[in-house]
């Protein structure tokens, strides 16, 4: 902690300039009585200042929990105070500073050596990265003339990331066999579509022993499995795709839940943005292999934020990635383009939050799912998609 400057209330100045102003006209009218009173109200404003003058006898340590919160989440701020004066009680005013923006703490008074915790709501409206504090103590002097300030100038970092909605889940049995054939692999698992790096956990079994003896590490075979399709998810943050701020919240949450429902099932998936700001890829089994892949998708959908459509266009799907795709917009996007990278899937969907209609619809090979909320874009997915 660091101590604030001590200064007089506005009571206090007033009282202050009050006191000295009448105390000079009473000496210069020789009006005793006037005189008495200034001088009265000059030392109550000086007596409040001193009080103020010793530093806050109270010691502070802030926290919250928890740091990584879904959007609308409970995070809570917790504050522990322990006043160290032997005498007297301690009246404080605390204020939290929380994306720039102050949170009053209500503090009850503190007895002589008293501890006590207080909680309190940190918002979790929006998403992205928020500094909490710092946090101001704040003592006001006798008669509250003046104050004196304490600053607990730690900061916290609180991440937001998008609320993830139950999914049934991905479509089965439709992956596409290796090198970009249009065949799907309706049996077995045998046809390798990739090679990556061994990680703990990984069956030894599926060591691919001649790429690992050249490039001096162990290599893990990537085999079609029709039970386990690649997840493409394709979101539409160019900011003239969504009518208002809120669709393009429950396009993000949409992205989220469905990238979530397809991690948990063991499914690989990938996250792609149209401006290029996000391209993200997750193996399968990162669940189960400790999620800080997953984790990482989390905190790329919490700082997503509609960019300029003049942003770097994204890459184009490979066709590994094009056995499921779900294309993410808004009322306003442009869907012939949308259209294309849906149609060149086994299954392709374009799901459009529309705060105006609530339909489905053939476009060519894909289908588009409309609604006008992410729980209901879900529900018609959990319908007509992962039957």
């Amino acid at each position: 902690m660091k101590s604030g400057k001590v200064r007089l209330t506005l009571r206090g100045a007033g009282t202050l300039v009050l006191g000295i102003l009448l105390t000079g006209l009473g000496i210069w009218w020789r009006y005793p009585g006037l005189t008495g009173f200034g001088a009265a109200l000059t030392g109550l404003a000086v007596a409040g200042f001193v009080s103020v003058l010793r530093s806050v006898p109270v010691e502070a340590q802030r926290d919250v929990h928890p740091r990584t919160v879904h959007r609308r989440s409970v995070c809570t701020g917790t504050l522990e105070l322990a006043s160290v004066s032997r005498r007297f009680p301690v009246h404080l005013d605390a204020t939290d500073r929380i994306a720039d923006e102050p949170v009053v703490v209500d503090v009850p008074p503190l007895g002589p050596g008293e501890r006590t915790s207080v909680d309190y709501r940190i918002p979790t409206e929006r998403r992205g990265v928020f500094p909490v504090g710092s946090l101001t103590l704040r003592r006001k002097g006798f008669l509250g003339m003046a104050d004196s300030r304490t600053v607990l100038d730690d900061t916290i970092e609180v991440r937001v990331v998008p609320r993830v909605l139950p999914v049934r889940g991905v479509p089965a049995g439709v992956r596409r066999g290796h090198i970009g054939a249009d065949e799907r692999v309706e049996h077995g698992g045998t046809d390798l579509v990739g090679l990556r790096e061994y990680v703990p956990g990984d069956d030894l079994r599926r060591l691919h022993w001649a790429t690992s003896a050249r490039a001096g590490a162990l290599m893990v075979r990537e085999d079609a499995d029709p039970g386990r399709p690649h997840l493409a998810v394709i979101l539409d943050d160019r900011p003239g795709g969504h009518s208002e701020p809120q669709g393009f919240e429950d396009a993000v949450e949409l992205a989220a839940s469905l990238l979530s429902a397809g991690m948990v099932a063991g499914h690989p998936v990938r996250l792609m943005a149209t401006s290029g700001a996000a391209d993200l890829e997750v193996p399968a089994g990162v669940i189960e292999a400790g999620g800080a892949d997953a984790d990482m998708v989390m905190a790329v959908l919490a700082d997503l934020q509609p960019v300029d459509e003049s942003a770097n266009a994204p890459s184009q799907l490979p066709a590994r990635d094009l056995d499921v795709v779900a294309v993410v917009c808004g009322a306003n996007a442009d869907l012939a383009p949308l259209l294309l990278d849906a149609g060149r899937a086994s299954v392709g969907v374009v799901l459009v939050v529309d705060p105006n209609v609530q339909d489905m619809s053939a476009m060519g090979s894909a289908l588009v799912l409309r609604a006008p909320r992410v729980e209901e874009l879900i529900q018609a997915w959990d319908t007509v998609v992962a039957r």
